[in-house]
């Protein structure tokens, strides 16, 4: 290590170990925190319409605030956030607060969700970063003042009518990293502008892999495979470009992309020739080869944890610490362990509300404080925060895992019953039944089907049809994607990302689904009068009944 690089190690550490002395004094005292928190954002919409619309002028304890502000949903809240994007900010702030963004992401209509992004938001999201990156470096020695590899994707995929951008709030924090970190990026913000997935995965480690990586950080862990895959994949070209300090032609990158990069593409002959080595030693060119990594980090949730038995061909035993739960909405959680996806409740960004599982979607649910909560009890997140969201339901599911202090500790389960997600899309079941919509415009309508995750390779979702009704849909697979990559921005992004593999039909026999239902429905009858016929699958492995009906038919694509 340079003697720069030891002061600035020196200097890090003093200041990692005072922001951790801080988080642990808010998670002792977690109830007065939330407590000022909740009087912090009543006062950011202060004089605003939606604060009119429920009264929240008046409102000064926890109780008043419920009895004034039901809970909602993003539907409920879009006409205010929709004059916010038209420049009309005091419909959902005080009047003159400035927006520095609106975070995009997926709505379970065909209208993606416009998160508003204030100063104060952005400084809570670095915030949250901050202390999971302390933890997370401090619990892995070595790592500290050495090079990090991170995926982001721009913040500015498009503009609102008055001029804000609108994209990932990811490109917006890159952009504004503190300059001691991001002197240790590995890639630019402008790698963010290279829409081709193949060719950006491709310059990412172009520009990582003859540096001294010590961690990764993404939220999906297919997109850290996805990385390690492409260089393989390459290699030939990437030892070229490392040997010659190129960008090879063959990559579809933007020539303004290509010009921000020159500075960094340095002619490295000696790292070329310990590629090639490595080659031949192992017949692959895998980053458990050619790094030392002290740990990667992403989403080990939900889902997600069905790409771990990946990860050791790729890059060996190194250990896994999850990024926490986060979404456009903001951070809810900070991992402090490796291997598990249960992190304290970042009490210092937001707001929140806990709905036990069995009261979910009841007219009055009980609705309870983060220190009301149980160890092993599941609940729904309710949020209020600085983007304008006043108890606003998340629809993501959580357990209780034990406590930090008064901060209880929690682990994402995962969307509701009518949704899926295995590369981060968030698929509801509105969404697959409107894409079946208008993939029937102009042919024969499909009013029965089943729409199941399969995590097989590369995961995608398969569609089962009745042998009669696909039996005059052409290209419906073809139609279907289109649809659906239309309506849902976030699986568009991970079609796009190359996460997700494109839908696949398969045809059951005749009337199979509707007796399939009948069957479900005797075997709930204690709840047969609230039976429906479920469109969408949550979860892998869920249709293996289908699976087996379809072995012997085939595909209706």
């Amino acid at each position: 290590m340079a003697f720069g690089d030891s002061i600035l190690g020196y200097l890090a550490a003093q200041q990692a170990r005072l922001v951790t002395k801080r988080f642990k004094q808010a998670c002792g005292n977690a109830t007065q925190v939330q407590n000022a928190l909740l009087t912090r954002f009543l006062h950011a919409t202060a004089g605003s319409e939606f604060a009119r619309r429920f009264s929240l002028d008046r409102v000064r304890t926890y109780d008043e605030y419920v009895s004034a502000a039901p809970i909602q949903s993003y539907e409920q809240i879009r006409p205010f956030v929709d004059n916010v994007r038209a420049g009309r900010v005091e419909s959902l702030f005080a009047p003159g607060t400035p927006i520095l963004m609106f975070a995009l992401t997926s709505g379970t209509t065909a209208q993606p969700k416009y998160i508003p992004v204030t100063k104060w938001v952005l400084n809570a999201s670095r915030q949250g970063w901050n202390i999971w990156g302390v933890k997370a470096i401090l619990d892995h020695p070595g790592t500290i003042v050495r090079h990090i590899v991170q995926v982001t994707s721009p913040m500015d995929d498009h503009h609102t009518s008055a001029g804000i951008p609108c994209g990932a709030i990811t490109g917006l924090l890159a952009v504004n990293q503190k300059r001691l970190v991001r002197r240790y990026y590995t890639s630019p913000p402008a790698i963010a502008k290279i829409p081709h997935a193949e060719s950006k995965y491709y310059t990412i480690m172009r520009l990582a892999i003859p540096r001294d990586v010590a961690w990764l950080v993404t939220a999906n862990p297919s997109t850290l495979l996805l990385l390690a895959k492409t260089a393989d994949q390459h290699r030939d070209a990437m030892i070229r470009d490392i040997h010659d300090g190129t960008l090879t032609s063959a990559m579809q990158v933007p020539a303004a992309v290509r010009e921000a990069l020159r500075s960094r593409l340095k002619r490295e002959p000696a790292i070329a020739r310990r590629l090639e080595r490595l080659i031949a030693e192992h017949g692959a060119l895998y980053p458990k080869h050619y790094w030392n990594l002290g740990f990667r980090a992403h989403w080990l949730g939900g889902t997600m944890g069905l790409y771990e038995s990946q990860f050791p061909e790729w890059y060996g035993d190194t250990p896994a610490r999850d990024i926490g739960l986060i979404a456009s909405e903001g951070r809810m959680s900070i991992p402090v362990d490796d291997g598990t996806a249960s992190g304290v409740l970042a009490l210092r960004t937001q707001f929140y509300e806990f709905i036990p599982e069995a009261e979910y979607g009841s007219t009055n649910p009980i609705v309870l404080r983060s220190h009301e909560v149980e160890t092993g009890g599941v609940y729904f997140i309710v949020l209020t925060n600085g983007s304008g969201l006043y108890r606003y339901d998340m629809g993501d599911r959580v357990r209780v895992t034990g406590w930090s202090g008064q901060a209880p500790m929690i682990e994402f389960l995962s969307r509701d019953s009518h949704s899926s997600s295995m590369a981060g899309e968030k698929l509801t079941e509105d969404q697959i039944v409107l894409a079946m919509q208008h993939a029937s415009v102009g042919t024969k309508s499909i009013e029965m089907f089943v729409l199941a995750p399969r995590f097989e390779g590369t995961p995608h979702y398969r569609l089962y049809v009745d042998a009669a009704d696909a039996a005059g849909s052409i290209d419906l697979a073809e139609r279907f994607e289109r649809a659906l990559t239309g309506i849902s921005v976030e699986y568009a992004d991970k079609r796009k990302s190359l996460r997700l593999e494109p839908v696949d039909v398969v045809c059951v026999p005749s009337g199979f689904l509707r007796n399939r239902d009948n069957r479900l429905r005797s075997e709930r009858s204690h709840t047969a009068e609230q039976f429906k016929h479920q469109y969408l699958l949550p979860r892998p492995n869920m249709d293996d009944d289908l699976a087996t009906a379809a072995t012997h038919t085939s595909s209706a694509s």
